[in-house]
């Protein structure tokens, strides 16, 4: 069987759609993400990546595929590694077998890449699905067509130190069922999702995260000097928008996997919360939009980091009420 590439917009459920594709699930990638609750919010100012606190709009890297293998009744192998050689060892044998396998790397080594978008970011999904004149054959989700890289390349990208080394994680589906009811895993998807959005103790997940990043936000020009604040404000907008789609686009994903899921369960009100999310992502977009300009220098007057906290107050408003409708949710 050939594998097929599909450009996505978030390279975790790209990697696992076009898996699955593979072994004849036509699934798409905002069904990959909500079955697989992949939507999430944390503040970790105590976790720092390149130095600044870490924010971040999703599950942790490798919990998308996990949910969406279980509820579907799909049996997957995922292993790390600590030798290199033993990781390359195992990945051939895996491609003799004629199997795509999904590779946790990081960004900054993959050479394919535009140099303007590679830097230390050690959860990018990629497949790799064959070898060609001694080079592997890659699916990067995000690019539009597929690319090639060599032996030295792809172990730097898989063995890269850091925050969240990605260890030669490797991992594909093993069995996949002949038929299937989605209609529970939709359902078990979106209770989880609102779940770990407004039930998670902890005032740092969720819709208290970002409660807690817009109260702490708004103090940043006092606790800290001027390019300290643009940095740490800097860094929440490359986690929304450039690190794994972020907060914008994950809205709109989670927003069309809800009209996926209407018609499957025959509920039409969930097009109307597919609507809300996807204004609620508008509204994660003006944030970053003001923030970025905050960051040049070019925000007007009327424009501070007061006002940028209150858009995420207005947006964890808006997603305390998305969810609280979505919690009830039944078949």
């Amino acid at each position: 069987m050939q594998f097929e590439h599909n450009q996505s917009a978030h390279c975790e459920n790209g990697a696992v759609s076009n898996l699955l594709k593979f072994h004849n699930l036509g699934i798409s990638e905002p069904m990959v993400f909500g079955i697989g609750s992949g939507l999430f919010f944390s503040y970790l100012p105590f976790v720092k990546l390149n130095g600044l606190p870490v924010t971040s709009y999703r599950i942790l890297p490798g919990w998308i595929f996990k949910r969406v293998s279980s509820r579907l009744g799909i049996s997957i192998h995922s292993t790390t590694f600590r030798s290199e050689t033993k990781a390359m060892e195992e990945l051939d044998r895996t491609l003799e077998k004629g199997l795509p396998v999904g590779l946790l790397t990081s960004v900054f080594y993959l050479p394919y890449l535009p140099k303007a978008l590679r830097f230390h970011f050690n959860a990018h999904n990629i497949v790799v699905f064959g070898k060609r004149n001694g080079k592997y054959l890659v699916s990067d989700p995000i690019l539009e067509e597929t690319c090639e890289i060599d032996y030295d390349d792809l172990v730097r990208a898989r063995f890269a130190k850091g925050t969240m080394p990605p260890k030669g994680k490797m991992y594909y589906p093993t069995v996949v069922p002949t038929s299937f009811d989605f209609k529970p895993a939709i359902v078990k998807g979106i209770k989880q999702t609102a779940g770990d959005m407004l039930n998670v103790p902890i005032p740092l997940f969720g819709v208290k995260g970002i409660r807690f990043l817009a109260k702490s936000l708004k103090k940043w020009p006092d606790k800290l000097d001027e390019r300290r604040a643009i940095l740490y404000l800097g860094q929440v907008i490359r986690m929304q928008e450039e690190i794994g789609t972020g907060g914008g686009g994950f809205r709109f994903i989670f927003g069309a996997f809800l009209q996926e899921a209407s018609n499957h369960l025959q509920q039409p009100w969930l097009q109307e919360v597919a609507q809300e999310v996807t204004e609620t992502g508008d509204r994660w977009r003006d944030f970053a939009f003001e923030a970025g300009r905050i960051c040049k220098g070019r925000a007007s007057s009327a424009v501070s980091y007061k006002t940028l906290s209150d858009i995420l107050l207005e947006c964890a408003d808006r997603e305390k009420a998305i969810f609280t409708k979505l919690k009830k949710i039944t078949l």
